[in-house]
């Protein structure tokens, strides 16, 4: 079953109750903006693999400043960079740039080793996207089944992700938006990047990367779809800053598109499913003797 969401008002005056992960902090002052897209349905508890999802990101998220000098290697396997780090308040502060405001803060017992790095290489000029056979041949077939895959990876309802595609892109998997977002899910390039997708003009990658951006975000939110919907579209910082949806008249239209094209969605499969239960089987006919 997908994970349950938290439904509310779209104006929400009390405080989130939480301050923003550091990540998220980060990801937003570097300019990093996917777009939003959620709703409720179903039941059950999801795990939480925000340490996963940030440590992808981060490591991409370096290449560009290229400033990191240390490599961390946590204990659940995976790996990041940083500028520096410090132990703080019996924490581990993993400093994501010279100075102290961006950080990522880890219980030590949850770090195994830090390693010094040389000054990384200049990076080279990136290369232009090309269309492939495989972006110019998506069917809707083809869209559904990564949907799927990706819904089941993060445990997201195939109907939500399909409700957020159609809202960022309309299924076009070369669309670029006023503000530079591509893709089928719209990902900002240093978002991208980020989520370790490489070319946003790849439908998987594409899906891969915003299904796992989307996730990260509920988990921030507590699950709460329309605080995640805020998020993706006008970004982390302004929910924050807001303690809510902030008063962008294109952010609140944006949540109410995608909540209600899930809604409808989700009624219709249920309809569906109500017809073929009273559908009774169909009889073979007697064999003649």
């Amino acid at each position: 079953m997908s994970r349950e969401f938290q439904l509310e008002r779209l104006v929400r005056p009390e405080n989130t109750g939480s301050e923003p992960h550091p990540f998220l902090r980060f990801l937003a002052e570097m300019g990093g903006r996917v777009r939003h897209y959620l709703i409720a349905e179903s039941t059950s508890p999801r795990t939480s693999r925000f340490v996963a999802i940030a440590a992808v990101a981060l490591l991409l998220a370096f290449a560009a400043h290229a400033h990191a000098a240390e490599r961390v290697t946590l204990r659940n396997g995976f790996a990041l960079r940083c500028d520096h780090h410090a132990q703080v308040d019996g924490h581990t502060r993993l400093y994501l740039s010279a100075g102290e405001d961006n950080y990522i803060e880890f219980a030590p017992d949850e770090i195994a080793s830090f390693e010094q790095l040389p000054d990384p290489p200049v990076a080279a000029a990136p290369v232009a996207p090309q269309a492939s056979n495989r972006t110019a041949k998506l069917t809707s077939a083809d869209l559904r089944e990564m949907l799927a895959r990706a819904g089941t990876e993060h445990n997201l309802d195939v109907d939500l992700l399909a409700s957020v595609v159609k809202a960022e892109s309309d299924g076009n998997v070369r669309a670029v938006s006023h503000a530079g977002a591509q893709g089928l899910m719209q990902l900002m390039p240093q978002t991208a990047a980020g989520l370790g997708v490489e070319d946003s003009f790849q439908p998987e990658q594409n899906v891969r990367g915003g299904s796992t951006y989307l996730d990260a975000l509920l988990t921030h939110y507590h699950d709460n779809l329309a605080l995640a919907l805020a998020a993706y579209n006008a970004g982390p910082e302004a929910v924050d800053k807001y303690h809510g949806i902030p008063p962008y008249s294109e952010t609140r239209a944006y949540v109410a598109r995608v909540i209600h094209e899930f809604n409808r969605r989700v009624l219709a499969r249920e309809a569906e499913a109500r017809r073929a239960a009273a559908t009774p089987p169909a009889t073979e006919p007697a064999a003649s003797h």
